[in-house]
């Protein structure tokens, strides 16, 4: 028996668990970070909560006597990528990093990539007043200062402050579809987008939407992945690498 740690969070991290449960030979315990109060029901074991670090994560491995860790986190999960390179170093453990690729241009968008959520708030006010901000809670106290700005939220559970002094917080778990985004859009009157280059298709709608309404789009780069690791960008060579 194989047995696999899953650092999940993501629908591939899903897919992927999904696959390992339905073949023989695997033991497959997912890993949740435990940020979102209600996750979706996952295939498999799963373990929700933080491990304490590197040196938290090496001790649980060595403990349950894993023999492959998978990092199928969300690519802006930067720290937790870096304990699991850490952690698989020092236990010689075999280490699969699943990483979805970022989104690519079309033609009709306006995109503006930035380094940071801090670079995209300096940005911010030379492209429009009504915001929708679809980063994630970690980045909204770069935007808590834009007092002239208003901002529609999105976020799964109620997010905590810091938050700009005007704004709307929309609950909502996704995937979204086209439709759907561009009324959202249309309804609050955005001029101006900001998100993640998280890249996928359960959220990519919004890109769409604002493709559509020719709306400016500012995107947040992906951290980088540690000096010396590289990643695969599909469910299907995740399991080949496996």
């Amino acid at each position: 028996m194989i047995r696999v740690l899953i650092l999940g969070g993501t629908a591939e991290a899903r897919q992927l668990a999904a696959a390992l449960v339905a073949r023989p030979g695997y033991e497959v315990r997912t890993a949740l970070a435990g940020r979102v109060a209600e996750p979706a029901p996952l295939p498999g074991e799963v373990r929700i909560g933080g491990f304490g670090g590197a040196a938290g994560l090496t001790r649980w491995l060595g403990e349950h006597r894993t023999d492959v860790l998978v990092d199928a986190t969300h690519p802006f999960a930067a720290r937790i990528t870096e304990h699991a390179v850490a952690a698989a170093a020092e236990l010689r453990l075999p280490l699969v990093l699943l990483r979805r690729p970022g989104w690519t241009e079309r033609a009709g968008d306006r995109w503006y990539r930035v380094p940071d959520a801090t670079a995209a708030a300096t940005l911010l006010p030379g492209l429009g007043r009504r915001v929708f901000l679809a980063t994630g809670r970690g980045d909204l106290p770069a935007f808590a200062r834009l007092d002239e700005l208003w901002f529609l939220l999105r976020a799964v559970d109620p997010p905590s402050p810091p938050l700009p002094a005007h704004c709307e917080v929309v609950l909502d778990r996704g995937p979204f579809t086209v439709r759907g985004e561009h009324a959202l859009l249309r309804r609050h009157r955005i001029d101006v987008l900001v998100s993640r280059d998280s890249g996928g298709a359960a959220t990519v709608a919004k890109l769409d939407a604002a493709r559509g309404l020719g709306l400016p789009v500012v995107l947040l780069a992906r951290p980088p992945l540690p000096p010396g690791v590289t990643a695969v960008p599909t469910v299907a060579e995740a399991l080949a690498r496996l």
